[in-house]
Protein backbone atom coordinates (compact mmCIF):
# COMPACT_ATOMS: atom_id res chain seq x y z
CA UNK A 1 0.00 0.00 0.00
CA UNK A 2 2.64 2.40 0.79
CA UNK A 3 4.53 1.28 -2.15
CA UNK A 4 1.51 2.19 -4.44
CA UNK A 5 1.44 5.51 -2.84
CA UNK A 6 4.89 6.48 -3.32
CA UNK A 7 4.47 5.57 -6.81
CA UNK A 8 1.26 7.17 -7.40
CA UNK A 9 2.75 10.65 -5.29
CA UNK A 10 6.42 10.05 -7.73
CA UNK A 11 4.06 10.00 -11.13
CA UNK A 12 2.20 12.95 -9.97
CA UNK A 13 5.22 14.72 -9.05
CA UNK A 14 7.08 13.80 -12.49
CA UNK A 15 3.94 15.10 -14.23
CA UNK A 16 3.76 18.53 -12.99
CA UNK A 17 7.21 19.04 -12.65
CA UNK A 18 8.35 17.44 -16.33
CA UNK A 19 5.71 18.86 -18.33
CA UNK A 20 3.53 23.09 -18.97
CA UNK A 21 0.24 21.22 -19.01
CA UNK A 22 -2.40 22.59 -21.68
CA UNK A 23 -0.55 24.46 -24.07
CA UNK A 24 -3.37 25.10 -25.75
CA UNK A 25 -5.37 26.05 -23.42
CA UNK A 26 -3.49 28.81 -21.87
CA UNK A 27 -2.41 30.12 -25.48
CA UNK A 28 -6.15 30.48 -25.89
CA UNK A 29 -6.59 32.14 -22.92
CA UNK A 30 -3.90 34.56 -24.25
CA UNK A 31 -5.27 35.13 -27.64
CA UNK A 32 -8.56 35.49 -26.07
CA UNK A 33 -8.63 37.85 -22.99
CA UNK A 34 -5.98 39.98 -24.76
CA UNK A 35 -8.62 40.42 -27.71
CA UNK A 36 -11.36 41.39 -25.40
CA UNK A 37 -9.60 43.97 -23.36
CA UNK A 38 -7.56 45.51 -26.66
CA UNK A 39 -11.09 45.53 -28.39
CA UNK A 40 -12.48 47.06 -25.01
CA UNK A 41 -9.93 49.93 -24.97
CA UNK A 42 -10.20 50.18 -28.72
CA UNK A 43 -14.26 50.82 -28.66
CA UNK A 44 -13.85 53.06 -25.73
CA UNK A 45 -11.43 55.44 -27.31
CA UNK A 46 -13.45 58.43 -28.16
CA UNK A 47 -14.81 58.27 -24.44
CA UNK A 48 -11.73 57.40 -22.52
CA UNK A 49 -11.16 60.98 -21.03
CA UNK A 50 -14.52 60.76 -19.82
CA UNK A 51 -14.22 57.25 -18.06
CA UNK A 52 -10.93 56.98 -16.87
CA UNK A 53 -9.23 60.33 -17.76
CA UNK A 54 -9.11 63.55 -16.75
CA UNK A 55 -12.92 64.35 -17.37
CA UNK A 56 -13.96 61.26 -15.17
CA UNK A 57 -16.38 62.01 -12.61
CA UNK A 58 -14.29 59.99 -10.69
CA UNK A 59 -11.65 62.90 -10.29
CA UNK A 60 -8.29 62.29 -9.77
CA UNK A 61 -8.02 63.26 -6.42
CA UNK A 62 -11.22 61.02 -5.48
CA UNK A 63 -9.49 58.17 -7.15
CA UNK A 64 -6.04 58.79 -5.41
CA UNK A 65 -7.95 58.76 -1.69
CA UNK A 66 -9.63 55.47 -2.62
CA UNK A 67 -6.26 54.13 -3.88
CA UNK A 68 -4.27 55.48 -0.38
CA UNK A 69 -7.01 52.89 1.40
CA UNK A 70 -7.61 49.76 -0.65
CA UNK A 71 -3.58 49.79 -2.20
CA UNK A 72 -4.78 48.68 -5.58
CA UNK A 73 -2.06 49.80 -8.08
CA UNK A 74 -2.43 52.16 -11.05
CA UNK A 75 0.24 54.17 -12.96
CA UNK A 76 -2.42 56.66 -13.75
CA UNK A 77 -2.08 58.19 -10.21
CA UNK A 78 1.69 58.98 -10.85
CA UNK A 79 0.86 62.09 -12.11
CA UNK A 80 -2.97 64.09 -13.01
CA UNK A 81 -1.32 65.49 -16.44
CA UNK A 82 -3.41 64.58 -19.46
CA UNK A 83 -0.59 63.45 -21.66
CA UNK A 84 0.45 61.00 -18.92
CA UNK A 85 -3.06 59.26 -19.50
CA UNK A 86 -2.57 59.19 -23.18
CA UNK A 87 0.60 57.65 -22.57
CA UNK A 88 -0.54 55.39 -20.71
CA UNK A 89 -3.65 54.59 -22.15
CA UNK A 90 -1.50 53.56 -25.55
CA UNK A 91 0.71 51.45 -24.13
CA UNK A 92 -2.17 49.22 -22.53
CA UNK A 93 -3.41 49.12 -26.26
CA UNK A 94 0.34 48.13 -27.84
CA UNK A 95 1.04 45.67 -24.90
CA UNK A 96 -2.39 43.86 -25.31
CA UNK A 97 -2.01 43.41 -28.90
CA UNK A 98 1.76 42.19 -28.65
CA UNK A 99 0.49 39.77 -26.12
CA UNK A 100 -2.48 38.54 -27.95
CA UNK A 101 0.31 38.20 -31.37
CA UNK A 102 2.53 36.27 -28.12
CA UNK A 103 5.50 38.62 -29.15
CA UNK A 104 7.88 38.06 -25.79
CA UNK A 105 5.23 36.76 -24.07
CA UNK A 106 6.79 36.02 -21.04
CA UNK A 107 7.51 40.08 -20.44
CA UNK A 108 4.38 41.40 -22.60
CA UNK A 109 2.33 39.21 -19.88
CA UNK A 110 3.34 41.90 -16.93
CA UNK A 111 2.97 44.76 -19.14
CA UNK A 112 -0.34 44.16 -20.32
CA UNK A 113 -1.13 43.05 -16.80
CA UNK A 114 -0.07 46.68 -15.92
CA UNK A 115 -2.00 48.43 -18.34
CA UNK A 116 -4.74 46.34 -16.95
CA UNK A 117 -4.79 47.33 -13.71
CA UNK A 118 -3.65 50.98 -14.13
CA UNK A 119 -6.69 51.08 -16.23
CA UNK A 120 -9.24 49.84 -13.85
CA UNK A 121 -7.85 50.99 -10.89
CA UNK A 122 -8.45 54.46 -11.65
CA UNK A 123 -12.23 54.63 -12.14
CA UNK A 124 -13.49 51.22 -10.02
CA UNK A 125 -17.43 51.73 -10.22
CA UNK A 126 -17.36 51.45 -14.00
CA UNK A 127 -16.44 47.75 -14.66
CA UNK A 128 -18.63 45.30 -14.23
CA UNK A 129 -18.29 41.04 -14.01
CA UNK A 130 -15.92 40.93 -17.54
CA UNK A 131 -14.00 43.57 -16.18
CA UNK A 132 -13.58 41.54 -13.29
CA UNK A 133 -12.63 38.38 -15.00
CA UNK A 134 -10.43 40.21 -17.29
CA UNK A 135 -8.69 41.69 -14.06
CA UNK A 136 -7.89 38.20 -12.80
CA UNK A 137 -6.74 36.28 -15.13
CA UNK A 138 -4.25 39.56 -16.08
CA UNK A 139 -3.02 38.51 -12.80
CA UNK A 140 -2.91 34.91 -13.11
CA UNK A 141 -1.30 35.11 -16.85
CA UNK A 142 2.23 36.34 -15.75
CA UNK A 143 2.82 33.19 -14.08
CA UNK A 144 1.87 30.77 -16.62
CA UNK A 145 3.49 29.59 -20.09
CA UNK A 146 1.13 30.97 -22.09
CA UNK A 147 3.30 31.15 -25.26
CA UNK A 148 4.36 27.84 -26.07
CA UNK A 149 1.50 27.37 -29.43
CA UNK A 150 0.46 29.74 -31.74
CA UNK A 151 1.96 32.63 -31.30
CA UNK A 152 4.92 34.81 -32.54
CA UNK A 153 7.65 33.05 -29.96
CA UNK A 154 6.37 29.72 -31.04
CA UNK A 155 7.33 30.25 -34.59
CA UNK A 156 10.88 32.06 -33.77
CA UNK A 157 11.17 28.75 -31.54
CA UNK A 158 10.30 26.18 -34.77
CA UNK A 159 12.66 28.68 -37.06
CA UNK A 160 15.76 28.01 -34.53
CA UNK A 161 15.20 24.57 -34.28
CA UNK A 162 14.83 23.84 -38.00
CA UNK A 163 18.17 26.41 -38.17
CA UNK A 164 20.80 23.83 -36.80
CA UNK A 165 23.54 26.47 -37.77
CA UNK A 166 21.95 28.96 -35.09
CA UNK A 167 25.36 29.77 -34.50
CA UNK A 168 26.29 32.03 -30.92
CA UNK A 169 23.08 34.53 -31.90
CA UNK A 170 22.45 36.38 -28.30
CA UNK A 171 18.76 37.87 -29.72
CA UNK A 172 19.21 41.37 -29.36
CA UNK A 173 16.00 42.11 -29.45
CA UNK A 174 15.28 40.30 -26.20
CA UNK A 175 18.01 41.72 -24.40
CA UNK A 176 17.27 45.22 -25.30
CA UNK A 177 13.60 45.04 -24.32
CA UNK A 178 15.13 43.44 -20.92
CA UNK A 179 17.03 46.92 -20.33
CA UNK A 180 14.72 49.31 -21.10
CA UNK A 181 11.88 47.47 -18.53
CA UNK A 182 15.25 47.94 -16.32
CA UNK A 183 15.33 51.27 -16.70
CA UNK A 184 11.81 51.80 -16.76
CA UNK A 185 11.38 50.36 -13.21
CA UNK A 186 14.52 52.93 -11.94
CA UNK A 187 11.99 55.79 -13.43
CA UNK A 188 9.07 54.51 -11.85
CA UNK A 189 11.32 54.06 -8.45
CA UNK A 190 12.89 57.41 -9.20
CA UNK A 191 9.96 59.45 -10.07
CA UNK A 192 7.01 57.99 -9.70
CA UNK A 193 4.41 58.73 -6.65
CA UNK A 194 5.24 57.66 -3.22
CA UNK A 195 1.52 56.93 -2.55
CA UNK A 196 -0.16 53.52 -2.19
CA UNK A 197 -0.61 53.24 -6.05
CA UNK A 198 3.35 52.33 -6.28
CA UNK A 199 4.81 51.38 -2.69
CA UNK A 200 1.44 50.12 -1.17
CA UNK A 201 0.58 46.15 -1.24
CA UNK A 202 1.31 44.30 -4.07
CA UNK A 203 -0.36 41.20 -5.40
CA UNK A 204 0.53 38.98 -2.68
CA UNK A 205 0.53 39.95 0.92
CA UNK A 206 3.74 41.19 2.34
CA UNK A 207 5.19 42.48 -1.07
CA UNK A 208 4.87 45.77 -2.72
CA UNK A 209 4.83 46.67 -6.35
CA UNK A 210 8.28 47.60 -6.67
CA UNK A 211 9.37 44.41 -5.20
CA UNK A 212 6.89 42.24 -7.43
CA UNK A 213 8.01 43.67 -10.27
CA UNK A 214 11.85 43.83 -9.60
CA UNK A 215 12.10 40.06 -8.72
CA UNK A 216 10.04 39.60 -12.08
CA UNK A 217 12.35 41.18 -13.78
CA UNK A 218 15.44 39.67 -12.06
CA UNK A 219 14.04 36.40 -12.87
CA UNK A 220 14.16 36.88 -16.51
CA UNK A 221 17.35 37.82 -16.07
CA UNK A 222 18.29 34.85 -14.62
CA UNK A 223 16.33 32.52 -16.60
CA UNK A 224 18.61 34.09 -19.74
CA UNK A 225 21.49 33.56 -17.78
CA UNK A 226 20.94 29.86 -16.37
CA UNK A 227 19.89 28.86 -20.06
CA UNK A 228 23.16 30.47 -21.56
CA UNK A 229 25.62 29.62 -19.31
CA UNK A 230 24.43 26.34 -16.96
CA UNK A 231 22.46 24.17 -19.50
CA UNK A 232 23.10 21.09 -16.92
CA UNK A 233 21.41 20.83 -13.54
CA UNK A 234 20.58 24.62 -12.32
CA UNK A 235 18.67 24.66 -16.32
CA UNK A 236 16.81 21.53 -15.32
CA UNK A 237 15.95 22.65 -11.50
CA UNK A 238 14.98 26.17 -12.98
CA UNK A 239 12.44 24.11 -15.87
CA UNK A 240 11.18 22.20 -13.22
CA UNK A 241 9.96 25.06 -11.18
CA UNK A 242 8.60 26.82 -14.13
CA UNK A 243 6.78 23.87 -14.91
CA UNK A 244 5.24 23.98 -11.36
CA UNK A 245 4.15 27.67 -11.24
CA UNK A 246 2.65 27.00 -14.72
CA UNK A 247 0.63 23.90 -13.84
CA UNK A 248 -0.29 25.31 -9.86
CA UNK A 249 -1.23 28.69 -11.97
CA UNK A 250 -2.91 26.73 -14.38
CA UNK A 251 -5.12 24.93 -11.48
CA UNK A 252 -6.27 28.29 -9.82
CA UNK A 253 -7.69 29.37 -12.97
CA UNK A 254 -9.84 26.62 -13.29
CA UNK A 255 -10.30 27.08 -9.74
CA UNK A 256 -11.60 30.47 -10.42
CA UNK A 257 -13.78 29.52 -13.29
CA UNK A 258 -15.63 26.83 -11.08
CA UNK A 259 -15.95 29.49 -8.40
CA UNK A 260 -17.83 31.59 -10.45
CA UNK A 261 -20.31 29.45 -11.81
CA UNK A 262 -20.56 27.89 -8.16
CA UNK A 263 -21.38 31.57 -6.11
CA UNK A 264 -23.39 32.80 -8.83
CA UNK A 265 -25.50 29.77 -9.60
CA UNK A 266 -26.29 29.41 -5.83
CA UNK A 267 -26.91 32.79 -5.03
CA UNK A 268 -29.47 32.57 -8.15
CA UNK A 269 -31.01 29.51 -6.17
CA UNK A 270 -31.86 31.69 -3.43
CA UNK A 271 -33.93 34.50 -5.37
CA UNK A 272 -37.05 34.32 -5.95
CA UNK A 273 -37.68 35.75 -9.27
CA UNK A 274 -35.09 32.22 -10.50
CA UNK A 275 -37.38 29.82 -7.97
CA UNK A 276 -40.42 30.47 -9.73
CA UNK A 277 -38.82 31.37 -13.37
CA UNK A 278 -39.39 34.81 -14.10
CA UNK A 279 -35.82 36.02 -13.52
CA UNK A 280 -34.95 36.34 -17.23
CA UNK A 281 -38.60 38.45 -17.97
CA UNK A 282 -37.45 41.68 -16.37
CA UNK A 283 -33.91 41.99 -18.43
CA UNK A 284 -35.53 42.19 -21.48
CA UNK A 285 -37.78 44.52 -20.99
CA UNK A 286 -35.17 47.10 -19.91
CA UNK A 287 -34.00 49.72 -22.54
CA UNK A 288 -31.08 49.75 -21.55
CA UNK A 289 -30.27 46.31 -21.62
CA UNK A 290 -32.12 46.01 -25.21
CA UNK A 291 -29.94 46.66 -27.87
CA UNK A 292 -32.79 44.86 -30.36
CA UNK A 293 -35.83 45.37 -28.01
CA UNK A 294 -38.31 43.63 -30.97
CA UNK A 295 -36.00 40.44 -30.61
CA UNK A 296 -36.16 40.44 -26.34
CA UNK A 297 -40.06 41.48 -26.51
CA UNK A 298 -40.67 38.10 -28.72
CA UNK A 299 -38.29 36.09 -26.38
CA UNK A 300 -39.98 37.18 -23.07
CA UNK A 301 -43.71 36.96 -24.39
CA UNK A 302 -43.27 33.32 -24.22
CA UNK A 303 -43.73 32.24 -20.60
CA UNK A 304 -42.49 28.81 -21.42
CA UNK A 305 -39.44 30.30 -22.79
CA UNK A 306 -38.29 32.28 -20.47
CA UNK A 307 -38.86 29.60 -17.68
CA UNK A 308 -37.05 26.97 -19.54
CA UNK A 309 -33.97 29.71 -19.82
CA UNK A 310 -34.01 30.97 -16.11
CA UNK A 311 -34.21 27.41 -14.75
CA UNK A 312 -31.52 26.30 -17.64
CA UNK A 313 -29.18 29.29 -16.56
CA UNK A 314 -29.23 27.85 -12.79
CA UNK A 315 -29.11 24.52 -13.26
CA UNK A 316 -26.17 24.65 -15.64
CA UNK A 317 -23.96 27.02 -13.81
CA UNK A 318 -25.00 24.90 -10.32
CA UNK A 319 -24.11 21.75 -12.13
CA UNK A 320 -20.63 22.40 -13.70
CA UNK A 321 -18.12 22.41 -10.90
CA UNK A 322 -19.92 18.89 -10.39
CA UNK A 323 -19.00 17.48 -13.81
CA UNK A 324 -15.20 18.24 -14.54
CA UNK A 325 -14.94 14.28 -13.49
CA UNK A 326 -17.16 13.36 -16.63
CA UNK A 327 -15.48 14.32 -19.51
CA UNK A 328 -18.38 14.02 -21.96
CA UNK A 329 -21.24 15.83 -19.25
CA UNK A 330 -18.46 18.65 -19.41
CA UNK A 331 -17.87 19.42 -22.52
CA UNK A 332 -21.57 19.59 -23.12
CA UNK A 333 -22.60 21.84 -20.25
CA UNK A 334 -19.54 23.87 -21.80
CA UNK A 335 -21.27 24.44 -24.95
CA UNK A 336 -24.46 25.37 -23.16
CA UNK A 337 -22.56 27.72 -21.06
CA UNK A 338 -21.07 29.24 -24.16
CA UNK A 339 -24.13 29.47 -25.91
CA UNK A 340 -25.73 31.14 -23.00
CA UNK A 341 -23.23 33.64 -22.80
CA UNK A 342 -23.94 34.37 -26.43
CA UNK A 343 -27.25 35.14 -25.78
CA UNK A 344 -26.38 37.45 -22.79
CA UNK A 345 -23.87 39.49 -25.71
CA UNK A 346 -27.14 39.56 -28.11
CA UNK A 347 -29.54 39.91 -25.87
CA UNK A 348 -28.48 41.86 -23.34
CA UNK A 349 -26.09 43.99 -25.26
CA UNK A 350 -23.07 42.55 -22.83
CA UNK A 351 -20.60 41.81 -25.80
CA UNK A 352 -17.20 42.18 -23.64
CA UNK A 353 -18.57 40.47 -20.33
CA UNK A 354 -19.58 37.53 -22.60
CA UNK A 355 -16.28 37.20 -24.33
CA UNK A 356 -14.55 37.35 -21.12
CA UNK A 357 -16.78 34.54 -19.77
CA UNK A 358 -16.28 32.36 -23.11
CA UNK A 359 -12.92 32.75 -23.35
CA UNK A 360 -12.26 31.40 -19.31
CA UNK A 361 -14.94 28.81 -20.28
CA UNK A 362 -12.40 27.66 -22.95
CA UNK A 363 -9.75 26.78 -20.51
CA UNK A 364 -11.53 23.34 -20.66
CA UNK A 365 -11.83 22.69 -23.80
CA UNK A 366 -10.35 19.14 -24.86
CA UNK A 367 -7.15 19.28 -25.99
CA UNK A 368 -8.22 16.67 -29.02
CA UNK A 369 -10.39 19.46 -30.09
CA UNK A 370 -8.00 22.10 -29.74
CA UNK A 371 -5.38 19.92 -31.61
CA UNK A 372 -7.78 18.75 -34.84
CA UNK A 373 -8.06 22.78 -35.21
CA UNK A 374 -4.65 23.20 -35.34
CA UNK A 375 -4.64 20.53 -37.71
CA UNK A 376 -7.37 22.29 -39.75
CA UNK A 377 -5.20 25.67 -39.93
CA UNK A 378 -2.10 23.54 -41.12
CA UNK A 379 -4.03 22.08 -44.17
CA UNK A 380 -5.30 25.62 -44.95
CA UNK A 381 -2.86 26.91 -48.22
CA UNK A 382 0.27 28.77 -46.82
CA UNK A 383 0.53 32.89 -47.78
CA UNK A 384 1.76 34.10 -51.23
CA UNK A 385 5.74 33.59 -51.28
CA UNK A 386 6.08 31.85 -47.21
CA UNK A 387 5.99 28.20 -46.88
CA UNK A 388 4.51 26.68 -44.02
CA UNK A 389 5.68 23.06 -42.17
CA UNK A 390 2.96 20.76 -42.22
CA UNK A 391 3.38 18.00 -39.93
CA UNK A 392 3.28 17.42 -35.85
CA UNK A 393 4.35 20.50 -33.67
CA UNK A 394 8.03 19.95 -33.25
CA UNK A 395 9.54 18.46 -30.54
CA UNK A 396 11.06 20.60 -27.19
CA UNK A 397 14.23 22.15 -28.47
CA UNK A 398 17.52 20.69 -26.43
CA UNK A 399 19.62 22.96 -23.93
CA UNK A 400 22.17 23.94 -27.29
CA UNK A 401 19.58 24.86 -29.35
CA UNK A 402 17.76 27.34 -26.90
CA UNK A 403 20.56 29.14 -25.90
CA UNK A 404 20.04 32.04 -28.30
CA UNK A 405 17.15 33.21 -26.50
CA UNK A 406 16.86 36.85 -24.94
CA UNK A 407 16.15 37.32 -21.38
CA UNK A 408 12.84 38.55 -22.38
CA UNK A 409 11.72 35.72 -24.23
CA UNK A 410 8.96 33.27 -23.58
CA UNK A 411 9.86 29.66 -23.04
CA UNK A 412 8.85 29.08 -26.55
CA UNK A 413 9.45 24.88 -26.61
CA UNK A 414 6.06 23.57 -28.41
CA UNK A 415 4.73 20.24 -26.92
CA UNK A 416 5.59 17.41 -29.25
CA UNK A 417 2.80 14.84 -29.93
CA UNK A 418 3.68 12.76 -27.26
CA UNK A 419 3.31 15.25 -24.50
CA UNK A 420 0.36 14.87 -22.39
CA UNK A 421 -1.48 17.86 -21.69
CA UNK A 422 -5.01 18.75 -19.91
CA UNK A 423 -8.37 17.68 -21.94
Amino acid sequence: MTTSLTRSLSRALARVTGASLGPYQTALLRIGLSFTWLCYLLREWPNRRELYGPDAPWSWRMAHELIGDNHAFTALMWSDSPAWFETVYALAIVFSALLMLGWRTRTMSVLSMLGVLSIQNRSVFIGDGGDNVVHLMALYMVLTRCGQVWSLDARRAARLARESAGGDARDVPGIVLWTVCGIGLVLAQVLGDDSMSWAGEGPLPGLSWPVTLWALWAVQGLWWAVRRYAPGEPRAVLDALAHLTHNAALLVIMAEVCLIYATAGWYKVQGSRWQDGTALFYPMHIDYFSPWPWLSHALAASSLVVLLLSYGTVAVQVAFPFTLLNRRVKNVLLVLMMAEHLGIAVLLGLPFFSLAMIVADAVFLPTSFLRRLEGARRLLPPARGRREPVGPCPAPRTPAEEETEGPADAPAAVPGPGRRTVG
